[in-house]
């Protein structure tokens, strides 16, 4: 099978997943108890049942819900996500105005947790059984074992309250005026404690991960042939071990995308990040279906896209995995 042909049937995989997910979100969120025009009628003081029905028909509620979905399903198709009940804008447009901040987040916490989780592991699996390993994976279980919510609330309240090293919330100094290089900084500034914080229980995998690979690969026969011919310690690290015990490492950061993705709504809310994560928690509690929907299926999409890469990397580095397996 050549590489386009793998390429097509992976492409075609994930059209068919995100299609499944659209309808699984849509029958799941309709299925929840709540009513959102009841919700809107009750904060406008008008909750009488002519306003009720109007609102209903405004929305397209009153249809049976197999219609529902057909239109629903229909507009996806067509890249029309609908309108948001609440914001009177259209679920695309607000999607858009707050993915890219989400994207920068989770980008950043993926590379920072995928960088340091390698080098930690490679680091305790050279130095096997000695003081060092023993740290690197007391620190990788402690990280492991706590709830991200309290890493993120004791990073604020130790390192913007207590020191004021570094700013608490937003994603950049509201009102600064800063533009180019100073805005930069800015940004980067504000997104440290997000970014390490969701890092780091993904970076707590990643070197357990890896530390385990490195010295199963470690113990092969081709590396012991390497070490009885003499070649160095370094090289074979390098060249014989970390390239073959990359492969798992790879292929469950790929999984494990949509999971920083899932974190990245914690995270969020938390560092009030601007990102989509808080858009969803806010429709969540506003009951606004058409915007749950969108981030749904956006965030399904990237998942996708991320697994359909790890794919294709993977392939890249051992040509011998075939679309079926």
């Amino acid at each position: 099978m050549n590489s386009l042909e793998f390429l097509f049937k992976r492409l075609l995989k994930a059209a068919f997943v995100v299609l499944g997910v659209v309808v699984f979100n849509f029958l799941l969120i309709h299925l929840a108890p709540g009513d959102p025009a009841t919700v809107i009628a009750g904060e406008s003081g008008a909750g009488d049942a002519q306003f009720l029905a109007q609102l209903r028909q405004q929305f397209g509620l009153d249809q049976p819900l197999y219609v529902q979905l057909w239109l629903y399903v229909k507009g996806v198709l067509t890249f029309n996500m609908g309108f948001s009940y609440r914001n009177n804008l259209p679920v695309s447009e607000l999607i858009l105005d707050r993915l890219p901040a989400t994207l920068l987040l989770s980008a950043s916490a993926f590379v920072f947790s995928l960088l340091l989780g390698i080098l930690l592991g490679v680091m305790a699996a050279v130095r096997r059984g000695k003081l060092a390993d023993s740290l690197i994976m007391s620190g990788a279980l402690l990280f492991y074992a706590t709830p991200l919510f309290w890493v993120s609330l004791m990073a604020m309240l130790v390192f913007s309250i207590r020191l004021d090293w570094l700013p608490p919330f937003g994603m950049e100094t509201i009102g600064g005026g800063l533009t180019g290089t100073a805005r930069i900084w800015d940004v980067m500034q504000h997104m440290v404690l997000p970014v390490v914080t969701l890092g780091l229980f993904f970076t707590a995998i990643y070197t357990r991960l890896t530390r385990a690979s490195m010295l199963e690969v470690g113990s092969l026969d081709f590396v012991k042939t390497a070490r009885a011919k003499g070649v160095p310690a370094g090289q074979i690290t390098r060249r014989h071990v970390l390239r073959n015990a990359m492969l798992p490492v790879f292929t469950f950061a790929g999984i494990q995308a949509g999971q920083i993705l899932g974190g990245a709504v914690l995270t969020e809310t938390v560092f009030a990040w601007p990102g989509i994560g808080r858009l969803m928690f806010d429709a969540l509690i506003q009951r606004d279906y058409p915007v749950l929907l969108g981030v749904f299926l956006v965030t399904s999409v990237l998942v996708v896209l991320v697994n359909l890469l790890t794919d294709v990397f993977y392939r890249f580095i051992d040509p011998r995995i075939e679309a079926s397996s």
